[in-house]
């Protein structure tokens, strides 16, 4: 989608809250966003639908932190597929847009026809949570079970944060009206039951071997509550859910009238990749300068490639290593 198509919804992560269900939630839409980062690579069809998911993942969850902190999601498995890893970086002010990058990690010669989740194989879903500059980062896995990525980040916040949530994503090409080209589009909605005073604890759950799922963690009017929610989100079509025409706030209306919908300020999100010469430079600098000729090409240089943007760097090999720094 060109910059001047962009319409007011078009990548924002939209806060909400239902007031009579006692739920929270986000509503996001990723359009040249999630465009952008798939077009970095030429992933087969069902890496680049793994990479969606777990992009849209990463954009409803990144919602809850922090100004400066950043929010990494990565899956690692022994299947085709071998990992995706994102990013999404929390503005630095009040206004500005997040950022978020992804890419995926995988052998094309064991991809199958079979839907795209079972090209995982055995492996664990983790989220990771940076604080910044002299903290301690914050990690949480949970096991690759459930049929999808979504159900994967469910587990997590039903065993982790002991927090009943639900994700509905859906994805995929379209194209604009006038436009040849297909583009991706993508949106989802996370909802989350408001943290109770006491955690709930319990040995064990109904989910695939033997994990906590949302339903095992509610109960009398919260499960009520839970149920009628998680119904009207099964109700959404995709139209209303990535297509163009209705804003997120007339969406959230149209699903939720009766839970008392509040919305509060959207979060815009773009393609963003930190990658640079200085941090290239910076990783090497750990090695010597024998190391450093090991790493240098026939054509006497130091080649980098980001994985995440493509970018390319070339270096002169006396130029880094921790001897170049005259250590």
């Amino acid at each position: 989608m060109s910059i001047g198509s962009r319409i007011a919804w078009d990548d924002t992560v939209l806060p909400f809250q239902l007031d009579l269900a006692d739920v929270r939630g986000r509503l996001a839409r990723l359009d040249g966003t999630l465009e952008e980062i798939l077009s970095q690579h030429d992933y087969p069809p069902q890496v680049e639908a793994l990479v969606a998911e777990m992009a849209l993942l990463t954009a409803l969850i990144g919602g809850s932190i922090k100004l400066r902190w950043k929010l990494s999601l990565q899956v690692q498995a022994k299947g085709a597929l071998r990992m995706i890893a994102t990013d999404y970086y929390a503005p630095t002010k009040e206004g500005e847009p997040a950022r978020i990058r992804a890419y995926a990690s995988f052998d094309e010669d064991k991809l199958t026809d079979a839907p795209a989740f079972e090209q995982v194989g055995e492996g664990y879903f983790a989220i990771l949570i940076d604080q910044g500059q002299g903290t301690a980062p914050y990690q949480g896995i949970t096991p690759l079970a459930g049929g999808s990525l979504a159900a994967c980040a469910e587990s997590y916040f039903a065993q982790s944060e002991q927090l009943p949530t639900r994700f509905n994503l859906m994805f995929g090409t379209s194209q604009t009206p006038g436009d040849s080209r297909e583009t991706w589009r993508g949106g989802g909605i996370m909802l989350q039951h408001m943290p109770k005073a006491s955690p709930f604890a319990q040995d064990g759950g109904t989910g695939e071997a033997g994990l906590l799922r949302p339903s095992d963690i509610v109960s009398g009017d919260d499960e009520e509550n839970w149920n009628r929610v998680n119904f009207h989100v099964d109700t959404v079509d995709e139209l209303e859910l990535i297509g163009p025409h209705l804003p997120s706030t007339d969406l959230l209306v149209r699903l939720f009238h009766e839970e008392g919908p509040r919305v509060f300020d959207s979060q815009p999100i773009r393609f963003g990749c930190t990658c640079s010469e200085e941090r290239v430079r910076q990783s090497l600098s750990i090695y010597s300068a024998r190391d450093i000729e090991k790493m240098t090409t026939d054509d006497g240089r130091v080649t980098a490639d980001c994985q995440f943007c493509g970018a390319h760097y070339d270096l002169d090999p006396a130029s880094v290593g921790f001897e170049a720094d005259g250590e």
